[in-house]
């Protein structure tokens, strides 16, 4: 557990440090203005992603400095016959179930639902007006707004390749949270606790930007708490999906390819939308009505790793080397 706690010391003073002296500035508007050379939505975007490496770099640092090396670094899988087919819940699974999340909140506020996507193909379309595109250009726009496929087949072409476009940087952070953290407090915890706690501390490591309004907006009630307190219990049920895709296939690429396919889907849902929704409710999968289908499975998941532990069978991969060990 000592390198644990240190990885988690080392993991959040680079990332809260960051937050506060780089994030924080750039979206307040108090760092110098660079608007001429990229937009200011652009920069934050990129500064933001950037903490997706600090996990994976506090790896490294708590490797080092501890002396462990690089053994067991849970990356390579298991043989192809095993990991395969959870290669594959982790790669389609999220659309799907984002897409699942939709349909149930769509179905209780069928009044939100918009299925030609019409604010935002108008939305679209007045963009390209301001950027000064060509009539070729706005007649596509019109011919999506007049057939959706042509809208929806290219959005769930790229959600099909969303986690090779984003494995850099997702793999930045589950190999610190998935390759490092879950084993190292499962050689002390059961199976229920260590994803309970490591989805929250997970959660808090967000809160920064959450506070600045990253996922959930500003200006609901309980700002910035509420917001916080529902990142973390979203991260309690992803890091369930997560991790059981890291355990049964042993290597923490499954996760980055999870949550790779994630990002790259999470927002499909709101393009139906009217109203936009809410972040706390749906259509988007970080709502309880929204999400509702990722909890069911994350508790299945979560059943089935108990049922393992309690038979003896699971099976999770080692991260480095015991406490007390140092390399050579």
């Amino acid at each position: 557990m000592k390198r644990a706690l240190i990885f988690l010391a080392v993991t959040f003073a680079i990332t809260y440090l960051y937050d506060f002296l780089v994030v924080y500035p750039i979206a307040l508007g108090e760092a110098p203005d660079t608007s001429a050379f990229v937009s200011p939505e652009l920069t934050y975007t990129v500064v933001v992603a950037v903490t997706m490496f600090f996990p994976a770099l506090g790896v490294v640092i708590t490797r080092l400095v501890t002396g462990e090396g690089f053994a067991n670094c849970v990356m390579k899988p298991k043989p192809a016959r095993q990991s395969l087919p959870w290669f594959a819940v982790a790669w389609f699974g999220p659309t799907l179930l984002v897409i699942a999340g939709a349909a149930v909140y769509f179905l209780l506020f069928p009044g939100d639902f918009d299925p030609a996507a019409s604010v935002f193909a108008e939305a679209q379309r007045a963009a390209a007006v301001q950027a000064g595109a060509d009539s070729a250009s706005l007649s596509a726009f019109d011919m999506a707004a007049a057939n959706p496929l042509l809208l929806v087949l290219p959005l769930l072409g790229a959600c099909a390749i969303a986690p090779v476009l984003n494995i850099v940087t997702t793999f930045g952070e589950e190999w610190g949270w998935r390759g490092y953290l879950l084993p190292k407090m499962a050689t002390r915890l059961p199976i229920v606790p260590t994803l309970l706690i490591t989805g929250v501390i997970w959660g808090l490591w967000h809160a920064p930007v959450v506070a600045l309004g990253h996922n959930y907006g500003t200006g609901y009630p309980t700002e910035p708490w509420g917001g916080i307190l529902a990142m973390c219990a979203w991260c309690v049920v992803l890091a369930v999906f997560l991790s059981y895709v890291t355990i049964r296939t042993g290597s923490t690429l499954a996760a980055a390819i999870g949550h790779g396919a994630l990002n790259g889907s999470v927002n499909l849902a709101v393009l139906f939308s009217l109203t936009g929704g809410s972040p706390f409710v749906g259509p988007l999968c970080t709502g309880i009505v929204g999400g509702l289908p990722l909890l069911a499975v994350a508790a299945l998941m979560l059943w089935d790793l108990r049922r393992r532990e309690k038979a003896g069978t699971l099976h999770i991969p080692e991260a480095g080397l015991p406490d007390r060990v140092r390399k050579g």
